[in-house]
């Protein structure tokens, strides 16, 4: 199953820059707070400042970087209610695109995500793999909305906390597994109810918060804003 939301193609030197440095952002290799310079980057991937600088902007319109005048560019952090925020906005997002997209749904979608969790369940003892295969689960699941603006509003968002969610689930001292709470989102679809589906996906949306706010308050920044 390939992943629904795959990368564009870098046809461009702007292209090329904006994928390698949102890619960094997602995987926490530019942490947030992380002030990114547009030599070094340009250098490292062999291009010049300007396409790097564009990208930079391209990023702040995703919430994923910060421009500020005389200061340059730096990865987003998000504080405890941003993070919050985030969830709740997902809930609402991912809920609506669950009811738009179950009048879709066939038996054969639903074998599609019974896959997807299979390759979840062979990844748990590897958070960054785990990661990847949970964001392809609830990307393609949305996907069959077919709302492109409201599929990009998702995408964006699973983007802004991504690298929180790897450091979290790396600093887990349990195996990987959801593959329960994702069985039970999957019997809300298969009663073909547009509330009842709405209300576990909001629901399995928000599940995740209590603990990792817990987390997320024993920790000092990068989890917390910037300044």
């Amino acid at each position: 199953m390939k992943n629904a939301y795959p990368p564009p193609l870098a046809a461009t030197a702007e292209a090329d820059a904006y994928l390698h440095i949102q890619t960094a952002i997602r995987m926490g290799t530019y942490a947030p707070g992380m002030r990114l310079i547009a030599e070094d980057i340009a250098t490292e991937i062999g291009s010049s400042r300007m396409p790097v600088r564009e990208a930079f902007r391209r990023l702040a319109t995703e919430g994923l970087v910060v421009i500020r005048p005389n200061r340059g560019a730096t990865v987003s952090g998000l504080g405890l209610e941003d993070m919050r925020e985030v969830f709740e906005t997902r809930a609402v997002l991912e809920g609506l695109a669950i009811r738009t997209a179950l009048p879709r749904m066939t038996p054969a979608t639903i074998d599609t995500l019974e896959r997807m969790l299979d390759r979840m369940d062979e990844r748990m003892e590897n958070s960054a793999d785990w990661t990847s295969a949970h964001r392809d689960f609830h990307e393609y699941l949305c996907s069959l909305s077919g709302r492109p603006r409201l599929m990009k509003l998702i995408a964006d968002l699973h983007s802004q906390i991504e690298s929180t969610m790897r450091l979290w689930f790396k600093h887990l001292d349990r195996p990987l597994s959801a593959r329960d709470d994702h069985m039970d989102l999957i019997a809300a679809l298969r009663t073909r109810d547009l509330d009842i589906a709405e209300a576990a996906m909001r629901e399995h949306v928000q599940a995740t918060v209590p603990e990792l706010m817990q987390f997320l308050e024993t920790r000092s920044p990068p989890s917390s804003a910037l300044p």
